[in-house]
């Protein structure tokens, strides 16, 4: 019996398309995010850039050609206008009264309690976060009018301000930007504050710390980068804010600086590029605040947002 033997030629394969590159795709998509954000950039810049090139340009060529015509002068005489003829150096010193304490207790009051809320065992601490983050859910212009009455009641020593009450000072905007600031302070940084790690705290009290030192010597220090970043945010804010020194001031030698703008505005006829200038200059000091505490706000974006 012969076994019958066969023989089959091998089927040939075809070879799959070879995928593409994986440092390719990643290129790709590496250019369109790069693309995307610059479109956004541009966009958010766009205003700004406008208003520096306006302010550059005598109001007769923008008049005549448009604001977005190729300029045949550029000059810096708006700016030293701006700065003259509304009194901006006088309002400056105004806001500075306004925001820097402002910004420097909403920190420290909102860092105590997040401290108690996030590090220490305290009871109802959760109800007390949730007290101080449903706080910013209020709206402001509900309770204008009380505070508008209290304050006019409320009496200030001879040696505080000039105004017989609390109205018509500094100290009326100063508190009421603390009372509204303080609560989303205190929401980030108890939630920056739970990502540190608790052994730091246990190996401290073990070594005769108590809570004062855990606070200030040991906690503050590691939220740098938080308090940086709500820092740079309670500045912008409470800079650029004029509803309240509009309610709670009279007297025009004490508003701020955004109001300075207003007296670039005139009756009859309103030049926008000295505009334009005055409101870069009010600006700029904003723009500074941010580029020197650029690298302590983007690591207190970053930092905290997983926990460590």
């Amino acid at each position: 019996m012969t076994a019958d033997i066969r023989t089959t030629a091998p089927v040939p394969r075809t070879a799959p398309d070879p995928a593409p590159p994986v440092k390719s795709r990643r290129r790709r998509g590496r250019w369109g995010v790069h693309i995307f954000l610059t479109a956004v950039s541009l966009a958010f810049l766009a205003p700004l850039l406008l208003a520096v090139y306006a302010s550059l340009r005598p109001y007769e060529d923008t008049a005549q050609h448009g604001y977005l015509s190729w300029p045949k002068h550029l000059s810096f005489d708006y700016y030293r206008r701006a700065y003259t003829e509304s009194g901006m150096g006088k309002y400056f010193t105004n806001t500075l009264m306004i925001a820097v304490p402002a910004v420097v207790v909403t920190l420290f009051l909102a860092a105590f309690v997040a401290f108690a809320v996030s590090r220490l065992r305290l009871r109802g601490g959760i109800v007390l976060l949730m007290f101080f983050t449903a706080g910013n859910l209020l709206p402001q212009q509900v309770i204008v009018t009380p505070l508008y009455v209290l304050f006019n009641k409320i009496p200030l020593p001879w040696w505080m301000s000039d105004s017989l009450t609390m109205y018509d000072s500094y100290w009326a905007v100063i508190i009421v930007n603390i009372g509204f600031q303080v609560g989303f302070c205190v929401f980030v940084l108890a939630n920056f504050m739970r990502t540190l790690p608790q052994e730091i705290l246990e190996a401290a009290i073990v070594d005769g710390a108590g809570v004062w030192t855990q606070f200030w010597r040991i906690t503050l220090p590691l939220c740098r980068p938080a308090l940086a970043a709500l820092a740079t945010l309670e500045f912008t804010w409470i800079y650029n804010d004029f509803l309240w020194a509009l309610i709670f001031i009279s007297n025009p030698d004490k508003l701020p600086i955004t109001s300075s703008l207003n007296n670039l505005r005139g009756q009859f006829f309103t030049d926008y590029n000295l505009l334009a200038a005055g409101s870069v200059l009010v600006a700029l000091p904003t723009i500074l605040v941010f580029l020197l505490l650029q690298r302590h706000f983007i690591a207190g974006l970053t930092l905290g947002s997983t926990k460590g």
